[in-house]
């Protein structure tokens, strides 16, 4: 596939198989990609993964060759979702973002209950978007305290002289606690059967977009569930490229992106619900 063909692909949601996909893609083409596929953490079939951190591997070593240089992905999972493999050969790690859900029903009997799921930042060389001030957090420090502590002589001869109060708020850090998942009552829930594992907010899909793209930014999505990532491209002025193995949910995603899911019928069998692209996983070996 050429530059001219993948133009043709742009703005839609397609099923199809991801990883296919993504082999027919040509070279640096892609400014972002958010990846939000199988976390091998429940007891769905499009979750079952023999080995999280092997099938994430294939996925960052696929993603490398479409990136452009500069270019972000950010990939969803649990604390350990690439642990074990050495990705340094493709991409660079720079943080994994704690998303802290307090609220999770689970409870752990004999440890510690999870509570936040990881979103691992890569980037293919030197980070050519970070956006700070789109992405600015509220100061949880008040200003006249702050400044005190920048009068303090340590402070003010030391190596961080030059960071200042920014009243337009602070960095949000790597522990994410201001966004809250889903519940029940969200209005923007697509389905039921998609809460906590496959649908995630637009506040926190908002994030990455504005931190890693600017507008024009051609966005890449190859598990888009729900559409999240499609929806917050086409409000944010981002081009994207969005795939889903599932055709209910390429059929939602684009329903939901054209304002037209009100009053739509949703199939919450579970059957249909599958985020992950279980024949992808057998292309690569891993059921």
């Amino acid at each position: 596939m050429n530059l001219n063909k993948l133009t043709t692909y742009i703005g839609k949601i397609l099923n199809i198989n991801t990883l296919e996909f993504i082999c027919s893609m040509p070279d640096e083409c892609i400014d972002l990609v958010i990846c939000d596929g199988p976390y091998n953490a429940t007891t769905h079939e499009w979750d079952r993964i023999a080995s999280i951190q092997e099938f994430n591997l294939e996925l960052i070593q696929a993603f490398t060759r479409i990136l452009k240089p500069g270019g972000a992905l950010y990939l969803f999972g649990k604390p350990t979702c690439v642990d074990f493999i050495d990705y340094r050969r493709y991409l660079t790690l720079h943080s994994k973002i704690v998303w802290y859900q307090p609220s999770r029903l689970g409870q752990g009997r004999k440890s510690y209950t999870n509570n936040y799921d990881v979103i691992c930042y890569f980037s293919k060389g030197t980070p050519r978007s970070f956006n700070l001030d789109d992405i600015r957090v509220p100061q949880l420090v008040e200003l006249e305290h702050r400044k005190r502590c920048e009068n303090v002589p340590s402070v003010r001869n030391g190596t961080y002289v030059n960071t200042k109060f920014n009243e337009d708020g602070k960095n949000p850090g790597d522990v994410w606690g201001d966004i809250k998942q889903l519940t029940y009552k969200s209005k923007e829930l697509v389905s039921r059967s998609m809460l906590n594992t496959i649908q995630k907010p637009e506040k926190l899909i908002e994030r990455l977009v504005k931190a890693s793209s600017n507008e024009g930014d051609l966005v890449f999505d190859p598990f888009c569930g729900s559409g999240t990532t499609p929806v917050i491209c086409k409000r944010l002025n981002r081009a994207f490229i969005a795939c889903d193995i599932n055709p209910e949910f390429v059929r939602l995603a684009e329903l939901r992106l054209k304002g037209k899911l009100q009053n739509v019928e949703v199939d919450d069998d579970e059957s249909a619900i599958k985020s992950g692209d279980t024949s992808a996983q057998v292309q690569l070996g891993l059921l």
